[in-house]
């Protein structure tokens, strides 16, 4: 169950403010509560069951201004999908709310509640391992737009010096302290439920809640999250939220035409309400919400914005993107002008829709792209080809593996792959185990720069792991990730996160195509001490951006005339 809160400090306490006013507007009202009840499982298939809203008591809802006590408890059922509830003193968590979450034992039993104040977009992979992996009874969940991938954090020690930076290519989750204000989002076990309401109700205060939570010997914790939240208390926030909103619906004119007097204009998602009336030459451009009994007189414009319930839109004025509140609406700080309709463009807020990319990629190609498609369907030839043919070597290669070193046959690794993602890359065994931790201590006497290690005469590799090298063998498992789509034939050296780290736009360019088995820099490096980072990196980067199927068949080309001159001199 997801119990979404509208808090009674929503906005200042006295319920002015913009959340009381969307929530007392039609159609707006409606747009506010169905948006909130997707927030969750717009982020990625959490699935929370079903959704309960608490409105304190006293604010309007769904009403407009002049709606009597008895349309405001009638409209609710009526204009969402959502369970509508109004509270006083406190949050009414009812026992059946925990016997749904028992019965379905969503996400490891937990209850959700979000504070409806905010619309979020949560990273749904990190929020799922935390809800998995986290020990707490309770965890407060903040979003945060500022921890996407592709930045770089500076970590101080505990007086404040620099300790060194962070350097991130993807969304991540950090724990925090928990403040006074409720957060984004309350999850808590649905097994100590009832040892944090008192009375079947929440606390007023998050203060107060989390007072309880130690009382009762409960475990509190707190994190950051990556993703996008909009304050639906601010004028951005708001008029964001119902452009993201507006744009699920297929229909440009979102309302009976009966439902407008006159013939304006209408361009883009405008929502109408009741009995508009509009006179000539308006225009009405979307994202757009108009209220109930809205007049707009001749000449005016409406561009991104919402009108409330009642308002008259002066002659010849040009509304964008702002919130128009009612009738009682200072048009003195609103966009006008009497003529060429000049004013103040609004401010522009993150909105839903667009949630952060977490890769950048150095280049893109057509989904019908020699890169994206006849690339891919080569490599799965080749790979057959290559696997079918090495198939009576291979159990011999294994056999001697096996027969001169202990450990396992094939090695296998973490590199990056295609747009950064982790896969294990596959070789056969080369080196006698703990191979890792020796070349730590080897580092000193590496001879290429950078943050690959190489030497001469390695003693770490065992008795047949010299001639399966030299013979460019030890690769041929390689083509089972090229079947798996995890790697290349051609392409970029396959490197691990620690490589790509030291150089953004070295990796920004090399992600953006598969690893491959060969490459331009196996094929021209020149081994030239302190050279090699800076050959591979020119290499890479290179091949990137001449990517073709001609210079994949020429590599292939040098590349096997470089295995067979390689394999002779073995003799």
């Amino acid at each position: 169950m997801n119990l979404i809160v509208i808090h009674k400090n929503s906005s200042d306490g006295g319920g002015e403010g913009l959340l009381p006013f969307a929530l007392a507007s039609e159609p707006l009202a409606r747009v506010v509560l169905d948006g909130l009840s997707r927030c969750l499982h717009r982020s990625g298939g959490l699935d929370f069951g079903e959704t309960a809203i608490a409105i304190p008591e006293g604010w309007r809802f769904g009403s407009g201004a002049d709606a009597g006590p008895s349309e405001v408890e009638r409209r609710p059922a009526e204009h969402t999908q959502s369970n509508v509830t109004f509270y006083g003193e406190g949050v009414p968590v009812a026992s059946e709310l925990a016997a749904e979450v028992r019965r379905k034992k969503l996400l490891s039993s937990w209850f959700a509640i979000s504070n409806g104040r905010f619309a979020t977009q949560v990273n749904a992979g990190l929020l799922e391992s935390a809800l998995t992996g986290i020990r707490a009874d309770v965890l407060a969940v903040n979003v945060d737009p500022d921890l996407p991938g592709e930045r770089e954090k500076v970590r101080l020690t505990a007086e404040g010096r620099v300790a060194g930076f962070r350097r991130v290519y993807s969304d991540w989750a950090e724990f925090t302290f928990t403040g006074g204000d409720w957060p984004h989002h309350l999850f808590v076990r649905h097994h100590v439920l009832s040892h944090v309401v008192a009375g079947n109700a929440l606390p007023a205060s998050f203060s107060a809640f989390a007072e309880r939570c130690r009382s009762e010997g409960l475990t509190l914790r707190g994190i950051v999250v990556c993703g996008n939240a909009l304050d639906l208390g601010t004028e951005d926030g708001l008029l964001s939220f119902c452009r993201t909103e507006l744009a699920r619906y297929r229909n440009s004119r979102l309302g009976d035409s009966g439902k407008i007097s006159g013939n304006p204009r209408i361009v883009g998602k405008v929502l109408l309400g009741e009995n508009i009336s509009a006179g000539s030459d308006v225009i009405i451009i979307g994202p757009a919400v108009i209220g109930d009994r809205v007049r707009i007189e001749t000449g005016a414009i409406i561009h991104s914005s919402i009108i409330g319930p009642g308002s008259c839109v002066p002659r010849d004025r040009l509304v964008r993107g702002c919130v128009v509140e009612g009738p009682q609406h200072n048009w003195s700080r609103s966009t006008s002008s009497q003529s060429g309709h000049s004013g103040r463009a609004s401010r522009t807020s993150r909105d839903l829709s667009s949630p952060q990319d977490v890769y950048n990629p150095f280049r893109t190609w057509g989904r019908l792209s020699y890169a994206r498609c006849l690339k891919r369907i080569t490599d799965c030839i080749v790979a057959v080809a290559v696997l079918t043919l090495f198939a009576p070597v291979i159990p011999f290669v294994a056999l001697a593996i096996k027969l001169t070193s202990s450990g396992p046959v094939f090695y296998k690794d973490k590199r990056q792959g295609l747009h950064g993602r982790e896969f294990d890359c596959l070789k056969f065994r080369t080196m006698i185990t703990g191979a890792h931790e020796i070349q730590q201590k080897l580092r000193a006497v590496s001879q290429v720069d950078g943050p690959q290690f190489k030497m001469t005469d390695d003693p770490r590799i065992n008795t047949v792991g010299r001639f399966l090298r030299e013979t460019y063998i030890d690769e041929i498992p390689q083509f089972v990730n090229v079947l798996l789509g995890q790697m290349s034939v051609v392409g970029p050296r396959p490197s691990p996160e620690s490589e790509n780290t030291l150089c953004p736009l070295w990796r920004d360019a090399r992600l953006s195509v598969r690893p491959g088995i060969t490459g331009l820099w196996q094929i021209f490096r020149t081994r030239e001490p302190m050279r090699d980072f800076q050959e591979w990196i020119h290499y890479d980067i290179k091949y990137v951006r001449n990517l073709s199927l001609k210079t994949d068949l020429w590599l292939c080309w040098r590349t096997t005339k470089k295995l067979l001159d390689n394999f002779i001199s073995q003799f």
